[in-house]
Parts: C-alpha cells; structure tokens; sequence
C-alpha cells in the first residue's frame, strides 16, 4: 500500500476511534447533567472544547512536519491540550461502557423474569466515572507542566562477579532519551537537571541514545550544557532508533546530512559517540571494558553489530558494560550467555511516560510492559545485568505521569 494511503488510512482509522470515544463520553455527560438548570452552558462548552481539540487533532496530523520548525510553542500547546482533555474523555467513555453494559444486563434480567421494575439511568458508575476523569485531568496537568520537569536520581547497586577490586567504587551516570526537539528553547528545569548530573560526581557519564527527536538541528541550542558536563573518566554515547533522521518527510540527503551532523554534534558536546566500538577503563592496571553499538531494536532499524563492537575487546576476560539503546537487544543478542557482558545499558521504552510504581507495595506498572517484556529498572538473568532508563525528555505526549524523567547512578560491587 502506498505511503499516503496509509497514512490516509490511518488517519481515518483514528478518527472514527476518537469519534467514538467523544460520543460515549458525551452519553455520559448528558446522563448526568441534562436535567439541571444549567445544562445549556455545560453542553456549549463541551462542544467549544470538542471543536478547539479537534482542530487541534487535524493540525497536529497535517502540520506536524512543518510546524515543528516554523511554530514549535503552538504545536506544542496544541499536542499538550488534546491529551490532557482527551484522555479524561476516555475515561468517562469507560465508565460509558460499564453503564450501557449493566443497564443491559439488568435489561435482559427484566425481560427473562416478567419484571417492570424500572432501571436507573445512573448509577454510582456514573458518579465514579466522573471523579475518576476529574482526578485523571489532574494528573495529566500536572504532568505537561511540572512532571516532565520532575528529574529523579535513581541509584542502583549492579553486584558483579568478576569485578576488579580497582573499580568496586566505580560510580556511572546514566541518562538516556533527551529528545531534544520536544522541549522549545531551553528551559530551565533542564539545564538544573544537567547540572545535577555533575553534581553527582560520576566517573563516567553514558548517555544511551535518542538525542533528538527528528533532525540534528534540534540539538544545535543545546550544545553548550552538554558540552558543561564532566567526568574523569570522559563522557561516552551511542545511536538511538531516532538520531538517523528516519521519520520525517526527509530525502535521502537530507537524512544523512543530518545524520553526520548528529555525529558532529555528539563530539562538540564531549561525548566520544561509539559506533560498534568499544573503549577501556584502567585503575591500577586492572581494567574494564565499555562496548556501545549503534540503534539495534526489535521491529526498529538494526545497525548496531556487536560482534564489530566486541572485537579485539577482550571482553570475554574483562569486565564489560556495553550500551545498547534497545533492550530487545540485550534479549536477543546478550542475554543467556548469548555474549561476554556483565551488565547492558538501555532506555528506549520511556516506561511509556505514564504508569505507577510503588516499590515497598511491589508495583510496578506502565502501559509499557504490553510492548517491552523489561522496560524500567534493573533486571537479571543469571550473572548477567540489563538497566532501562526511564527517559531524560519526552516524545508525543510532552509530559509524564508516575513515570518521572531519570537519571540514573549505578555503583559497582562485588558479587
């Protein structure tokens, strides 16, 4: 199928999945409000707001490709205001369902027993539906104004069975998914969070793909604070499925100029960028072995040739981290012994930018895990580690809720 045909068809699929959740929603409201006074101005409000979203809908879908470069704060007020208002829709057109499906039920109940007893056309599910959207549109506010600021600093201790005594103490600084392009200029909250990272005094900082969003040009603003973080040991990074230029509207040319760009960029800031090649640490002759390969994903563009990053390593003696944006990678390709690595370094998943952990409760859950078997966190399998960074930025919906932005320090003991 051609591109515009599906791009066509998608839009089209899309909009009769929105339609439909306006319209239960709307049932809904109509339930609930219709017999009051003020039904009149509920109702004109509902539909201002159904038009202001739906024309925002239809920007977003057409515009996007352009608007991002000539427009950026209007299209992102317009991506912020269709999910915080859309999503509580949602909800309510949830709770729309469960009513259709109890009146019916105790409909067909009605009718198999001979009964006339009347069935309410609200319930408590009526009364539920709204103060689960209500506390829903106060979750997504919060997270498209401060929670995508909300940079947490998770530490994490990687026990390592054949650590050199020399690196026991050795502290990494881990962040993953800037993505540049989504932020417009370069807000403050930002560059504290960079500034944080120093503060943390790592000796190392790894930054773990996805530095922009499209197009190297996003991160020409930023060159700067990245440039301003430091470590003894350097700052290293890899490709995410993002940094080569894949999904715009772009030729050929355009993609590897921005591309090769990218890479220049990636050293104007300080970062050695590896490209299925590895580097050493030493600490009194004992050393440790950093492997970084380029984008390899699971249903995502696969350049990354770890057995090139590998070679000449000595990584089957060593103690070795590599970087992988991915974490399919390190299940396809690492875990089980598959490949000399101690621990993987990952982000990719975003845990989605919305779910809910609570660790001394044991929950842990975000949309995420539909799609990613291992998406936040640390995880084993037998000597062998993977860590997903949450995210440093945010991609498509420009906010984060119970899922805050990450930075991550990893510390080193023996096992």
């Amino acid at each position: 199928m051609p591109s515009i045909a599906r791009m066509i068809f998608a839009f089209v699929f899309l909009s009769a999945f929105l339609a439909s959740i306006e319209w239960l929603a709307f049932r809904l409201l109509t339930r609930k409000f219709q017999m009051q006074a003020n039904w009149s101005h509920i109702r004109k409000w509902w539909l201002i707001l159904l038009a202001l979203i739906w024309i925002g809908f239809v920007i977003n879908g057409f515009m996007w490709p352009t608007w991002r470069s000539t427009h950026p704060k209007l299209l992102s007020v317009l991506s912020i205001s269709f999910f915080v208002i859309f999503i509580p829709k949602m909800v309510l057109a949830m709770f729309e369902m469960f009513e259709v499906a109890r009146v019916g039920t105790f409909g067909a109940i009605n009718h198999l027993s001979g009964s006339a007893r009347p069935i309410s056309r609200q319930s408590f599910l009526t009364q539920l539906g709204f103060g689960a959207a209500a506390a829903t549109f106060a979750s997504f506010l919060y997270g498209v104004t401060w929670g995508k600021y909300a940079y947490r600093v998770e530490r994490v201790l990687v026990p390592i069975s054949n650590l050199p005594s020399e690196f026991k103490d050795f502290k990494i600084v881990q962040f993953s998914d800037a993505h540049l392009g989504s932020f417009v200029d370069t807000p403050g909250p930002v560059l504290e969070a960079l500034e944080q990272i120093n503060a943390l005094k790592p000796d190392v900082i790894l930054f773990t793909g996805d530095l922009v969003n499209m197009r190297a040009d996003e991160a020409e603003p930023w060159i700067e604070p990245f440039k301003n973080l430091s470590a003894p040991l350097g700052k290293f990074s890899i490709m995410g499925n993002h940094d080569y230029a894949d999904y715009g509207p772009f030729s050929e040319e355009e993609r590897e100029a921005s591309r090769k760009r990218l890479k220049e960029i990636h050293g104007e800031m300080g970062f050695r960028l590896l490209l299925n090649e590895h580097e050493h640490f030493e600490r009194n002759g004992e050393r440790l072995a950093l492997i970084g390969v380029e984008n390899w994903g699971k249903g995502f563009r696969r350049s990354g040739d770890l057995k090139a990053a590998l070679a000449g390593s000595d990584a089957d003696k060593l103690c070795t981290v590599l970087l992988s944006h991915d974490p399919t990678h390190w299940e396809e390709e690492v875990m089980d012994g598959k490949a000399p690595v101690e621990l993987t370094l990952s982000g990719h998943t975003h845990g989605m930018q919305f779910g809910i952990e609570i660790p001394w409760l044991g929950v842990k859950w975000s949309p995420s895990q539909w799609r990613y078997a291992r998406w936040a966190g640390l995880y084993r399998e037998g000597d062998q580690f993977l860590h997903v960074n949450r995210g440093f930025g945010v991609l498509g919906f420009h906010g984060r809720v119970g899922m805050p932005p990450e930075i991550t320090v990893l510390e080193f003991e023996q096992a």
